[in-house]
């Protein structure tokens, strides 16, 4: 198996070797299975939920606590993996360590926020730390490796870094968050976009802390897809939705994902294509109509699927447009056509296969209800 994946292209991630991504990514899948039933059963007894209104798609109150679970599974088999084997230098180590403590902060503010609706500015607040915490520890964008940056700008690249940086980071972090509001939408986004960059990470010898930390967000998401796959048991919440937008966007900063070229600038940006998209049309859209950008409404994509083509139809479909941008964002990366055919047919067949399981179990419940 290592000497077929070694005559792809694909790398041994600082000594990581294929088995132990595959331990993190089966761990944190079996792990998030097994852990959001007792999740979703305690957020019933204490009225974690998400009740009825006129926004919100669900006709009956529903837990939003899949976030927490979520981020369990993906931190977990994150730190066994860092206490067995350190992945990376000791700069990645820490760097590695801002992207989990900064995700666990958000998840601890989307959480409070799914319970209790905190200010849009307070969580831009908490964002915007989240984002420094990676800047001060050297996650940034180098705006000076970009093929097309001008010299006489050379003066401002520092404070620019910063300041795109930060936009990076909030916007995907923010942008993500906004397309969960159907069913299995943001968990197969989640799921696509971080083994699409694992693919690319892995054709690189020392990029172990992208690989780690992206096999960890894959699996915890896929196990997440079993439980909210329309119809839907339980919902991630802006604690889940927040930590897969963060996740990605920060290691798509580390190593061979970051953006420090142009061809690197590319390549995050496609695979992330579709929540940028979405949205830049909303926000436009809620400008034009004299409104705030905060204001919520049903102008999003996955709502205009979901009133043409029902729920489960609308998440198949955004997940096929994720996946067909991140071919191409595999392809400028100089991935091998072999490799991106082999991560499209297992991306597409896990995802067959949790959905699979969803409605089987769902016709199973039919079953044992009574009439």
């Amino acid at each position: 198996m290592l000497e077929f994946l070694k005559s792809l292209g694909v790398a041994e991630p600082l000594g990581l070797g294929f088995w132990s991504v595959a331990l993190t990514f089966v761990a944190a899948a079996v792990f998030t299975w097994r852990f959001i039933p007792r999740v979703r059963e305690f957020a019933i007894k204490v009225g974690w939920a998400d009740m009825p209104n006129e926004r919100r798609l669900n006709k009956a109150p529903l837990p939003n606590a899949g976030g927490l679970a979520i981020f369990a599974g993906f931190i977990l088999p994150v730190l066994v993996v860092w206490a067995l084997r350190p992945i990376g230098v000791v700069s990645v180590q820490i760097q590695v360590l801002a992207i989990l403590l900064g995700a666990a902060l958000l998840v601890l503010v989307g959480f409070i926020d799914d319970q209790f609706e905190l200010p849009p500015s307070f969580r831009i607040l908490v964002q915007t730390v989240c984002a420094l915490l990676l800047i001060v520890n050297g996650l940034r964008i180098d705006l000076t490796t970009l093929s097309f940056w001008p010299e006489e700008l050379l003066g401002m690249t520092g404070p620019l870094s910063v300041f795109v940086t930060w936009l990076w980071i909030v916007g995907i972090t923010n942008a993500v968050n906004l397309m969960d509001g159907v069913d299995g939408v943001v968990g197969g986004i989640g799921f696509v976009g971080s083994m699409v960059m694992l693919a690319v990470a892995a054709q690189f010898p020392d990029r172990g802390a992208a690989v780690v930390l992206l096999a960890g967000l894959a699996g915890s998401t896929l196990a997440y897809l079993r439980y909210n796959f329309n119809p839907s048991r339980i919902i991630m919440g802006d604690a889940g939705a927040t930590l897969i937008g963060f996740t990605l966007a920060a290691v798509a900063l580390l190593g061979t994902t970051k953006l420090s070229a142009s061809l690197s600038l590319a390549a995050p940006l496609l695979i992330l294509a579709l929540p940028i998209l979405d949205t830049t049309q909303v926000v436009i859209g809620r400008l034009r109509r004299g409104v705030s950008p905060a204001q919520p409404d049903k102008t999003h994509i996955h709502h205009r699927l979901f009133s043409r083509f029902g729920a489960r139809r609308a998440s198949i479909i955004i997940w096929a447009i994720t996946l067909a941008f991140c071919v191409v964002g595999m392809l400028l990366q100089s991935v091998q056509p072999i490799v991106v055919l082999a991560v499209v047919v297992v991306i597409a067949a896990c995802l067959a296969w949790v959905a699979f399981r969803r409605v089987k179990a769902l016709a199973r419940e039919l079953q044992e209800t009574p009439q």
